[in-house]
């Protein structure tokens, strides 16, 4: 495993140090130990999650603009727990509405000695943050209208939000709301997967 992340992380050029990747490997064991009983990802297959969950969250990590962030519908922590563990002096709120996933969450900060993360068990529309945030991630929602529409109440005036997606439709944009722009749609490399990535940056 050690030897496939090392070789991903150089295809993609991504430098971390011994201990993020020795919480990268630990975070996948956590995952997949976890899977058996709750289910929490249809990937089963423990290096396939090193391409699928680890590189797929942590090729967006030069593209982070700001220290504070939330990743909404965060699921089993993705892409949140991998962006904390690369970004250790930036702090990421994971968001979401079932209690297994943030069960999971809570225990893989114990685990891997996360301090930057909090998670929060709740639906994106009722959640009201005392501070809004320079980011607003995800790779949950099925459009970007959705997006926009369920999370407009986070971002700071300054910030952005950071939709991950597969194959990337020109007519999601149509259906927007005038009061946000297009920044950036940056076709994402992610070594080994099958299938386009794309992160669409909004404003």
């Amino acid at each position: 495993m050690k030897a496939k992340l090392d070789r991903l992380l150089t295809q993609a050029n991504i430098q971390l140090n011994d201990q993020q990747k020795q919480q990268l490997l630990d975070l996948v064991n956590l995952l997949n130990k976890w899977n058996k009983a709750y289910n929490l990802t249809s990937v089963r297959d423990p290096q396939e999650m090193l391409v699928k969950h680890i590189l797929d969250s942590l090729v967006v990590s030069p593209y982070l603009q700001g220290e504070y962030f939330i990743d909404v519908g965060t699921g089993p922590g993705l892409p949140g727990l991998p962006l904390a563990i690369a970004n250790p002096n930036k702090h990421f709120v994971l968001l979401d509405s079932l209690g297994k996933r943030i069960s999971f969450v809570r225990n893989a900060m114990r685990e891997l000695g996360l301090n930057n993360v909090t998670p929060i068990l709740s639906r994106v529309e009722e959640y009201q943050p005392d501070e809004k945030f320079d980011g607003v991630l995800s790779r949950a929602f099925a459009s970007l209208k959705d997006m926009t529409d369920w999370c407009h109440h986070l971002p700071k005036e300054s910030g952005y939000f950071y939709a991950l997606k597969g194959i990337y439709h020109s007519e999601e944009i149509q259906q927007l709301d005038d009061k946000y722009t297009i920044k950036q749609i940056i076709p994402l490399q992610v070594p080994e997967l099958v299938g386009e990535r794309h992160l669409i940056i909004l404003q």
